[in-house]
């Protein structure tokens, strides 16, 4: 049995800690509200996994062999300064959070190094949409690190008969993909909602690709990771399902006609591709990559773009070769 703190208590932080409990282990969930940690404890259903809930950060992470960040990407580093006294050299410190630090452009994982210091560190990603986790659906997911010996044991403790996981080395590859493949769900999001059908979506998907793997490659990434679990893996079941908060986010927009803050109180949960775009234009810029499919939801998202007039735009650009 491993003790697990888990930081987060939305979706995608429950489905976990009830998983990590159900397989075992001896599972502190955290919420930053009190009153929700409160209202959790009191609407366990009968039969639901052992789960200990706390407003605690101390309790959560201080004997804790696994800490586990589940919270906005917005805020990983003001929640790992806050447990930095609670750290030990020996704990393994796990990011399931995707995005990227739009000021300094770290990856979550670049940023528990920085605030927590040399301890091990694990990126968890892949295509596991919380919903279907909380229902046993066969799912997998991918545990990343430079430190073989923690990213197995993360592996150990996320398996079971309906999560299979995987190990990677390749950490910024396999955030970089988390991080990017909302930006891309946006997209299909939207020409869905605008009705343009199957081979738009397609072509979104796999032109989305294609972006991620010319950043991923100048950054210095495995283009093996990104036709993966953490890269296509996470994409089609980001860029394809009503579960995911981005596509939700992208149809509202593409059918309803909503703004952007609008669509995003509609999904009433945080939409991580939104979050991503001022580093993805800044990482495009730094890198000297092109990304017109993401820079086209910066201008419907950032700018105000009317979705029907900047698709015709990206219909109408210059003609080239499929691998430029």
């Amino acid at each position: 049995m491993r003790k697990i703190g888990v930081l987060g208590a939305g979706a995608w932080g429950l489905a976990l800690a009830d998983l990590l409990s159900e397989n075992g282990n001896d599972v502190i969930l955290w919420s930053s509200s009190a009153l929700k940690a409160e209202n959790l404890k009191r609407e366990r259903p009968a039969g639901a996994p052992k789960l200990q809930i706390t407003a605690d950060l101390k309790e959560a992470t201080a004997d804790r062999q696994i800490v586990l960040f589940v919270v906005s990407s917005v805020y990983v580093r003001s929640v790992a300064a806050q447990i930095r006294p609670f750290i030990r050299p020996d704990q393994i410190i796990v990011s399931a959070v995707k995005g990227v630090e739009a000021d300094t452009l770290y990856t979550m994982t670049d940023i528990l190094r920085e605030e927590l210091g040399n301890v091990p560190i694990v990126a968890l990603s892949g295509p596991t949409l919380a919903a279907e986790v909380v229902m046993r659906h066969p799912t997998t997911i991918l545990s990343a690190s430079d430190d073989p010996e923690a990213a197995e044991i993360v592996q150990d403790a996320v398996m079971c008969d309906s999560m299979r996981a995987y190990t990677s080395d390749d950490v910024k590859g396999v955030e970089l993909c988390g991080a990017l493949k909302n930006v891309i769900a946006l997209a299909t999001g939207i020409s869905d909602g605008l009705g343009f059908g199957f081979n738009a979506r397609a072509a979104l998907i796999t032109r989305g690709l294609a972006e991620m793997i010319r950043l991923g490659k100048a950054m210095g990434c495995h283009e093996a990771t990104f036709a993966g679990l953490a890269g296509l893996g996470d994409l089609v079941a980001t860029a394809t399902s009503t579960l995911s908060r981005n596509y939700r986010c992208g149809h509202f927009i593409g059918k309803e006609g909503y703004a952007p803050e609008t669509a995003i109180a509609k999904v009433g949960q945080v939409v991580e591709g939104v979050n991503m775009l001022p580093a993805a234009m800044k990482l495009a810029e730094r890198y000297q990559v092109e990304m017109p499919i993401a820079r086209a939801v910066n201008s419907i998202i950032k700018e105000g773009a009317d979705p029907k007039e900047t698709v015709s735009e990206l219909m109408h650009r210059r003609k080239k070769a499929e691998t430029e």
